[in-house]
């Protein structure tokens, strides 16, 4: 997942279900993209199985498909494993400390992570 990606994913998980109207116009101040930009990268991002797009009376409806903790699971494991090169409990550990997840996606995203280290395993 990129940070584009990422940033995207995150406004969906605030808000909602959202136009690429109001992911933009959220996302504008940090990221200075073009409309045109965010649309791509949402329309990307349906293909890849990220987000689901639905038209609606009140116009195209975009859908975050991964959870909060999916999401912070990729993003977790790729920069504890390529980064800071320790394994995702550790990780988990520090989240679980800063308290800038509930306890709730703490617990999704320990499971997230050691199901990931299954299969690695296997």
């Amino acid at each position: 997942m990129s940070k584009a990606e990422y940033e995207i994913l995150r406004v969906l998980w605030r808000t909602g279900d959202s136009t690429v109207r109001l992911v933009h116009d959220q996302l504008n101040e940090s990221t200075e993209w073009a409309y045109t930009t965010t649309k791509t990268h949402m329309d990307r991002m349906v293909k890849r199985g990220l987000l689901a797009r639905c038209d609606t009376e009140d116009g195209i409806q975009y859908r975050a498909l991964l959870s909060k903790p999916e999401g912070l699971a990729n993003m977790v494991r790729y920069f504890a494993e390529r980064v800071l090169e320790l394994d995702g409990q550790s990780v988990v550990s520090m989240f679980a400390k800063s308290e800038a997840l509930s306890k709730q996606e703490i617990k999704q995203l320990k499971s997230l992570l050691d199901t990931h280290s299954d299969n690695d395993n296997d």
